[in-house]
Parts: C-alpha cells; structure tokens; sequence
C-alpha cells in the first residue's frame, strides 16, 4: 500500500476512543474544501464511526452555505415544533410534515431532527459536539501534480467548467471491513482523486463537496441528513406545482427563505459499493412536471433530465445540470485512461457507430472450443422500421442540453457521462443467443468473473436467463433484481409514479437494455467494471434498463466479455445482405 495503513488503523482506533463509543447516532461533519488535513482525516473518522454502527453526512464548502444554513433553520424550527412552541413557522412545518406522512405513515417526521453530533472543521480540529484531532497523517502525496494535470484535462475537455459555475463534487466515505467489498488502498486513492478535482475547480469555480453513509440495499432508509437535503431541493423545484404537499411546502419555503437551497450546475462523483437508500418523498409522492403529465422520483432525476427516463418527455424544464462519475478506481489507473487523444477515441466511435447505423442486424460469434462459446444475433431496428440510437461514449457533458438527441426527436433532455469513456453502444432492440461474462460484473459493485466460472447468459429476444456462473454472483443479481421490483411495485402503490411508466419498466424487467464494443485503447483490466467496460476490443453486455426511453427499469448490470481471449468476429449486415466488419478475431477491423 502506498499509504501508511498502521498510521490509518491507529487514527480509527484514537478516534473511537475520543467519541467515548457512541453508536448508532447520526454524525454531521462541516469542512471547508481547502483544508487539506480535515479532508484527509474523514477518512479514518468515517470509519471509525461506521464501525460504531453509526450514521454520517459531510459537507465540504469553499465559503459560507447558504443552503447549509437554511437547513440549520429548518432543524431548529423542527425542534421548536417538538418542544410545542406555536408560531407562523413551526405551524407552517406541521403541516407540512403532516401532508407528507398522509402517504409516508410518519416516516417523513424523523427526517427532521437535528444530527445527534455536529463537527466543524477549524484550522487544526474538529470541534462542537466533540473536539478531534485531526489525523492525516496516514496519507502521502503520489502523482499529485500528474492527478492535477488529468483533473484540469477533465475540466477542460469533459465539462468545459463555466466561471463561477456550482460543482458538486461527491465522494465516498470508508464504510467498515464488511462492507467495504474493493482494497482500501483504492478508497484511499479516490480521496487524491477527489482533492486533486475540488482543488482544480476551485480556482474558477465554486466547488461543494459531500459525502454520506451508504447501504448494503437499495430498500434500507437512507442516511437522513442527506435524504433531508435533497428532499427539500426537490420541493424547493416543485414549490409552484397545485398538489397539497407543495402547496404547503411553498408556505414553509417563504417564511425560512429556503429559496437558499439552490441546484448545482454539474456533478462529478466516485461511487463505491451499495446504495444510497430509498428516497422516501418521492417513493411515496413523486416529483410531478409543470403538467402533471408524469413524475420523477427523485431530485436527481429531475435535474439531470436524462433522454433515456421515460418522463424526459413529458417534463417542459430544461435540464439543469450536467453529470460525470467514475469508481473507486486506482490513481494509476484514472491517470492513464483519462489522460489520452480523446479525438482519437471519439473517431474510434464514430466509425464503430456508422457500421452499426448501415446495419439491420450484429452477429458475434466466438471460436474458442469451451463448454459455451459466445454466439449472438443483435437487432437494431424496431418493428414500425425505425432504428435503434448507436450513441458513443465520448465523456462529453459539456453542455446541459444533449443537442444531439434535440436534433433527432425534438426533445430537450440533459447529458451524462463515464469517466473513463470509450465505448459505442446501443440499446439492442432484441438479442438471441448466448455470451460468455468473463471479465466483471456490476451487481452494488463490480465483482470479477474469469473463464475458468465465467457467467453465462442466454438471450431470447425479449428476455435473458443466466444459466451458469459463480453461484455467490448469481445469488447477488437475484437479489438486486428482487429489491427492485419491490420498489417498483411500492412506487405503485403509491402511485408516486404515472401507471404507464410502471407498466413499461415491468414489461422491460426481463430484458437485455445495452449491447456495446470498448474503445478506449488506454483502460486496462482492473477489478472496476467502469474501467473494463471501456477497454478497447472487449465488449459488454447490460441487463435490465436500457438507454432508450421505452426501454427504462429499475436496474442496469454490465457483464463484460473479453473478446480478443474468445476470438470473436463481429459484424453487421445490411438490407442488401453484405456484411460489414468490426472485430474478426477479437482485434477491431473498424
């Protein structure tokens, strides 16, 4: 490890003893996004914490939050309304609570209560509910000035940073040794990573950071704090809708100025294992459009405006911000797959993708001589005649409107990307046949497969079945798909969601949503699927959502397949029979 880990397992332990063992309480954590050493040691602190079994947001500001004061109001007066003090303001968050909890059977109220402990980081140490040590101790600068150069590359090149611009920066915090699932040395890199970003936008714009605990499931409660804020941003958007919540909640906006409480204008974010959590309020309401027409279900949703959410469409709003994210990747790693010719990259794309657009159909088909050998048949055309979108992975967000999908549908929807990029994909209008997973998969993490187990998938058309594979992966994916219809089916019956999107995102539980090719000649093979998936001439496979808007779920699993081991051809062929090639033994030809 490239860090001290015993200098790292000793600030744990310092600071359990120092927070006298407190367990299962809710942490807050305040710091400003230039002190390096309070940064650093949320490391340690989170895990310390976590081990505690308890809960924690933090909040990184390069000066005074006003939204992070409007939620200090909203705390306070909540407290009043539980200490029976009657007045315009404690009424008005009544009811509005009580509107909620008609739906949410009073699980909305407990969103509300003040963190246990409160942390703000000073020039030397955390102080308020108790006083910490700062313990940076553990970390040691590495490629620190090439991480500043790649973070200024993807400023430049991915999100064309806006002076003055809001960037939301979110990072993932140290979960305990059960759930942490990858090397701590990686969860350690993305805390470089992370600083080297706020540190390069710093200087043009106004970068927030922020972190909160995760789950082990998508149907746990989330972590309140940041479930509270992205509540009342949402509500904040929604505050001129005529439905009864917002009704109230317009009033309650009006009297603590929570207009404060303001969207960012691009995200980059590194995820690691789990979820988030439920969103309550919009499980249980929705975030209606202008016209009722349909509803998000969460903030999230609603910001970015993606072309492929079903709602999109419906939704008169422009998008408001942009979105890139990557993995807990290795430093090494997120150096060397951004920092390359994206021109190159893009070109790679562009011919991969006009082969795939003179083509009705894709046939793979794999040489290797093992138990199964991957063999498709990939259709890109609808039934009234239509084509499925070839799209590249190009990490391009920058701009709100993806002027690429105005131009073909009318539509204004936002952008999103990967970092790393490099892929041309499609959402296949069916596939048949079988493919051999032998590279990752992504279940609430990615997970390594090989060809001695690899996973195997067979492909009907209109649905798929894994009929072989690490039986431990099997059993996750299962799971995850099990939460989701569980959440699909509670969003039904609380009709916090439009009858018509829950019968499409059935209708498509069971479908292959992506079929691509990896371009990027730089990625290299590691334990992250969001790196794999770009490694050029491998391929991947999706199952569940796809990136169409009649073909939306509730959950989207890569499977990635390393064409060069398996030798596979890959081309299409035209209305006129004549084929068109991109891989012939697994090396491009494109």
């Amino acid at each position: 490890m490239k860090y001290s880990e015993s200098s790292f397992n000793s600030a744990v332990e310092d600071y359990k003893k120092l927070v006298k063992n407190v367990k299962n309480k809710s942490f807050f954590i305040v710091f400003g996004i230039n002190n390096k050493d309070a940064f650093y040691s949320i490391a340690p602190l989170s895990r310390a914490l976590h081990e505690l079994g308890n809960d924690i947001s933090c909040t990184g500001t390069g000066k005074k939050s006003e939204g992070l004061e409007a939620l200090k109001d909203i705390w306070d007066e909540f407290a009043d309304y539980e200490n029976s003090i009657n007045n315009e303001k404690t009424k008005a968050l009544a009811e509005f609570i009580n509107e909620a909890d008609k739906k949410a059977k009073g699980e909305f109220r407990k969103l509300f209560k003040k963190p246990d402990f409160i942390l703000e980081a000073k020039e030397s140490k955390f102080t308020g509910a108790f006083e910490l040590p700062f313990h940076a101790e553990w970390f040691k600068d590495y490629r620190m000035k090439e991480l500043i150069q790649t973070a200024e590359i993807l400023w430049r090149d991915v999100y064309s940073l806006k002076k003055g611009e809001r960037v939301g920066i979110g990072f993932s915090l140290i979960p305990t040794k059960e759930m942490i699932g990858h090397p701590l040395e990686d969860y350690l890199d993305s805390y470089s990573i992370i600083w080297a970003m706020a540190q390069s936008a710093s200087g043009k714009a106004e970068p927030l950071m922020s972190a909160c605990t995760f789950r082990a499931s998508m149907l746990e409660k989330s972590e309140r704090v940041s479930e509270l804020r992205a509540t009342l941003l949402g509500c904040e958007l929604e505050k001129d809708i005529d439905e009864e919540p917002f009704i109230k909640y317009k009033k309650l906006s009006g009297l603590l100025k929570l207009d404060r409480i303001k969207p960012i204008g691009l995200s980059f974010s590194i995820s690691a294992k789990g979820y988030p959590g439920r969103h309550l309020f919009g499980e249980s309401i929705g975030y209606p459009s202008l016209s009722k027409k349909t509803r998000w279900q969460t903030p999230a949703q609603m910001i970015y405006k993606l072309d492929f959410y079903p709602q999109t469409k419906y939704e008169e709003r422009d998008p408001i911000a942009r979105v890139a994210f990557t993995e807990t990747i290795p430093i090494d790693i997120f150096i060397e797959t951004n920092l390359v010719d994206w021109s190159d990259i893009r070109a790679r794309n562009q011919r991969i993708k006009d082969i795939m657009d003179k083509c009705d159909v894709i046939y793979v088909e794999g040489k290797l001589k093992e138990k199964f050998t991957t063999k498709l048949e990939v259709g890109l055309v609808k039934k009234d005649g239509s084509r499925r979108w070839v799209r590249r992975s190009d990490t391009d967000v920058r701009e709100k409107l993806n002027k690429e999908y105005l131009k073909m549908t009318g539509i204004r929807a936002g952008c999103m990307g990967n970092i790393p990029g490099g892929e041309a994909f499609t959402t296949p209008e069916y596939i048949r046949g079988i493919f051999v997973g032998d590279v990752v998969v992504h279940v609430d993490q990615s997970y390594p497969l090989d060809e001695k187990n690899p996973l195997i998938t067979e492909c009907h058309g209109d649905s798929y079945k894994i009929i072989s594979g690490p039986k431990e992966i099997i059993k996750k994916i299962s799971k995850r798909k099990n939460d989701a219809m569980k959440m699909l089916l509670e969003a039904e019956k609380n009709k916090s969601l439009p009858q018509e999107i829950i019968d499409l995102k059935k209708k498509n539980f069971e479908r292959i949503g992506e079929f691509a090719i990896n371009t990027n000649p730089k990625a290299r093979l590691c334990e992250y699927l969001i790196v794999n998936e770009k490694i050029a001439r491998m391929m991947h496979i999706a199952l569940g959502s796809g990136f169409e808007p009649d073909r939306s779920t509730e959950y989207h699993m890569d499977i990635v397949f390393n064409a060069p081991r398996q030798k596979l051809d890959v081309f299409g062929v035209d209305k006129c029979g004549k084929k068109h090639w991109i891989l012939k033994n697994g090396e491009f030809t494109a």
